[in-house]
């Protein structure tokens, strides 16, 4: 059987590119999203009531997936990606149908030049997702206080992050025109270590993201627990 929905609505993320995105939303509560209702679904009493709501959950398209056949078997970043799970028992954007789950925190609504705006944050959606439906968290079915998971029984251990003193200068003075603490939203992307596990880190090796409309660029340092991350330059993207 095949279905056909349409998309209610895009959206307009700080994410540019998918390297660099939390796997998981939550992990970067200052990672913001707006989702920019598409017509006839941009009326504002279709939202009437969601101001009651703290979190969303947000169904939307893995459309930057590029591969066309889908494999039964997977292998997970946060396995390491060396080792495979059935498809199914993973959250792997290569699926049948490629439709995401997320939930996130609804920050507000917004008319805006004709626009009807949802504000999100905590995303890990990038730029330009097609959404296909929102519905409301309701915490005391959604929250399973003893739910399981053999794979993913804890958040992943985060990886020291480090900005050097240029990166810092620029972070505090985007803050100010900006009025966002980019210096922050950095370090709770960059402490999920984007990096592919199974990849050595090599210390002369740079690697970058797009992010807003910045190139953040940054390296792997060798420490006592292994490796941080110094972020050693940002640039306005071109």
């Amino acid at each position: 059987m095949n279905f056909t929905f349409p998309a209610i609505g895009i959206i307009r993320s700080c994410f540019k590119e998918k390297f660099g995105i939390p796997r998981q939303p939550g992990l970067a509560p200052l990672a913001t999203a707006q989702l920019e209702l598409l017509p006839p679904y941009n009326d504002r009493d279709a939202l009437d009531g969601l101001e009651g709501c703290s979190h969303l959950w947000i169904q939307f398209v893995f459309h930057a997936n590029k591969r066309d056949e889908w494999k039964p078997k997977v292998k997970p970043p946060r396995l390491g990606g060396n080792k495979s799970l059935g498809v199914f028992a993973t959250r792997s954007p290569t699926r049948p149908s490629p439709i995401g789950l997320s939930v996130v925190k609804f920050e507000g609504i917004e008319e805006r030049d004709g626009k009807l705006l949802i504000h999100l944050s905590g995303i890990d959606l990038l730029d330009g997702t097609p959404v296909l439906d929102i519905k409301p968290y309701v915490p005391y079915v959604d929250l399973v206080p003893d739910a399981t998971n053999a794979f993913a029984s804890s958040p992943p251990a985060l990886i020291r992050v480090e900005l050097s003193a240029d990166t810092v200068a620029f972070c505090s003075d985007y803050r100010q025109k900006q009025y966002l603490d980019l210096e922050n939203l950095i370090r709770q992307i960059l402490q999920q270590d984007p990096r592919p596990q199974y990849q050595e880190p090599e210390p002369t090796r740079i690697y970058g993201m797009k992010l807003l409309d910045l190139d953040v660029q940054w390296r792997y340092l060798p420490c006592v627990q292994g490796h941080y991350i110094e972020v050693c330059a940002i640039h306005k993207a071109v």
